[in-house]
């Protein structure tokens, strides 16, 4: 109890330091808050740690909510299923390998363009053809071929049934449209000439990490959105950001496509308090994890006793009250049970320092004194740990685990980098460990499970265990499955093999978080954690 106590202390520090600010000045600054430059309630303005970036959706550099905003797929996934969005309906084989969609009528591209069924088979076709890059969505290497039936109807072939074709087609990216006007030789690999979708919102202007401006679609096929205008704004996370919404540079933040947020827990209690704002939460979307190099056979993180000791040794209880208020919730396996076909009996590991002492002694790790770390065979259990420098949150679970590890003689070494760095880690399989979350509710769990083996995501945690080719042959058979008691022991055995090997090391179930203007109406998620529904929202009158 007494080390469960001192780590909670050591946690409130860190939180305060991390937070850069006083209680005083938090308190100086919400008695401003009310005194913001007035903006027309037709426009919304909400800070990014980030510039958009890349606008095509075709590839991964750009923000996946700006994205949201301008282009669309041909069904969408919400809580209630797969529904039309830009297929009207669809049929499906018996066999389970060809689709046939039926388009919807009159829509059009922001550039005037025509939406139909040869605009859809040019852009299927462009992502296919640079199918290496998207080795992560399993459908990318199922599709056969794309045919024109007539101006509004596609036919889907695919060289197997897949289960998760719809949701997959369903997502932010890559399955999406461009205008074939903006296709850069032919297609959009080598990148775009513009960036015209059929969304709700057109990129108006765009000045590379200051700004991003879009304006409402008058001709969407769904009915013009009441706000007109939604500024992205390029600003450090943190007490800048908050400044700035007390200020009136922004009026609007969230949780973004790295599951950070702009302002902490304490800055969004201000700013609610202050009766100017709001702040409203998603229902969990997602699992925060750190994420183990099983392949790294040069570190100790290739043992999976050193693995389970780190899990052991990580009071995921004090982090979620300590540096989130609460606001995510402790997590203890990969998905939370609500995530389909997630409610699988796995082996328990609570917070036990003890117990990860003792698996390490076990493994042969002999402790030395209180400040080094443990040894085995000569090499010292040590190890480096990535975070993003751009996440508070992130830097601060970093410090509170490096301190937490230290007391069992794990040595972590944390280092901040941007998250376009932190991917390219992932990717090279150059980290030993990092922090990661799951894809989220509408990717969870066949997207995350299907990343398990693609080089661009967790292939290389995964291969470096004992049963990587059972789990691999797993996961092939339960996407090609129409079997719905087979899927069920398919994914069981999958989340039973990483779980036991403590693979993915789950620290707390994630949430959206939207600081929004009172006055401002409908907002509400998706399905997804990287987008928002803009367009459902307006200001009260």
């Amino acid at each position: 109890m007494k080390k469960r106590v001192a780590a909670g202390l050591l946690l409130a520090f860190a939180f305060l330091g991390g937070c850069n600010t006083t209680d005083e000045s938090h308190e100086g600054a919400a008695s401003e808050i009310g005194q913001a430059e007035s903006r027309p309630e037709t426009e919304i303005t909400y800070a990014s740690s980030k510039d958009i970036n890349d606008m095509n959706p075709h590839l991964y550099l750009g923000s996946m909510p700006a994205q949201g905003m301008v282009y669309e797929s041909l069904v969408e996934n919400t809580k209630d299923g797969i529904k039309p969005l830009l297929a009207e309906s669809w049929e499906n084989s018996e066999d389970g390998k060809t689709y046939l969609f039926h388009l919807r009528k009159g829509v059009t591209f922001h550039d005037g363009e025509p939406f139909n069924a040869e605009a859809v088979k040019r852009n299927i076709d462009a992502v296919q053809a640079n199918a290496d890059k998207h080795s992560w969505i399993k459908l990318s290497s199922k599709i056969k071929s794309v045919e024109v039936v007539d101006e509004y109807t596609v036919k889907l072939s695919l060289t197997g049934p897949y289960d998760p074709t719809l949701v997959e087609l369903s997502m932010t990216r890559p399955y999406v449209f461009v205008s074939p006007k903006d296709f850069k030789n032919g297609g959009t690999k080598d990148g775009l000439n513009g960036y015209h979708g059929t969304g709700p919102y057109k990129l108006a202007e765009h000045k590379v990490n200051q700004i991003a401006v879009f304006v409402a679609n008058e001709n969407y096929w769904g009915g013009p959105p009441s706000i007109k205008r939604i500024t992205a704004k390029v600003l450090p996370a943190g007490e800048t950001t908050f400044l700035a919404l007390q200020k009136g540079e922004v009026n609007f933040v969230f949780t973004d496509d790295r599951g950070a947020d702009s302002v902490d827990p304490e800055s969004m209690k201000q700013l609610a308090d202050s009766g100017q704002f709001q702040v409203i939460r998603s229902e969990a979307m997602n699992t925060k994890m750190i994420v183990a190099n099983t392949s790294r056979t040069d570190s100790p993180v290739h043992e999976t006793a050193v693995r389970e000791a780190l899990w052991y040794a990580i009071d995921r209880e004090t982090i979620s009250q300590d540096i989130f208020d609460g606001m995510e919730t402790p997590a203890s396996t990969l998905f939370s049970s609500n995530v389909n076909y997630a409610n699988v009996e796995l082996k328990e590991r609570g917070y036990d320092a003890e117990k990860a002492e003792q698996i390490l002694q076990d493994a042969g790790w002999v402790a030395g004194n209180a400040e080094s770390a443990r040894v085995k065979e000569g090499k010292r259990l040590a190890m480096n740990l990535y975070y993003d420098s751009n996440s508070s949150s992130q830097k601060t679970e970093a410090e509170y685990i490096q301190h937490a590890v230290k007391n069992i003689g794990m040595e972590l070494e944390i280092i901040g980098e941007e998250s376009s760095s932190i991917a390219n880690r992932r990717a090279s399989g150059d980290y030993d460990l990092l922090f990661n979350q799951s894809w989220g509710l509408a990717y969870d769990p066949q997207s995350t499970i299907a990343a398990f083996t693609s080089t661009s995501s967790y292939l290389h945690a995964t291969k470096g265990i004992k049963e990587a080719d059972k789990l691999y042959g797993d996961i092939e058979a339960v996407m090609a499955s129409t079997d719905e008691k087979a899927r069920k022991k398919l994914y069981a055995d999958i989340l039973t093999i990483v779980h036991d090997e403590a693979v993915f090391i789950p620290l707390t179930h994630g949430r959206v978080t939207v600081v929004a203007p009172s006055s401002l109406q409908g907002v509400s998620f998706k399905q997804t954690q990287f987008e928002l529904p803009f367009e459902q929202m307006h200001f009260t009158p």
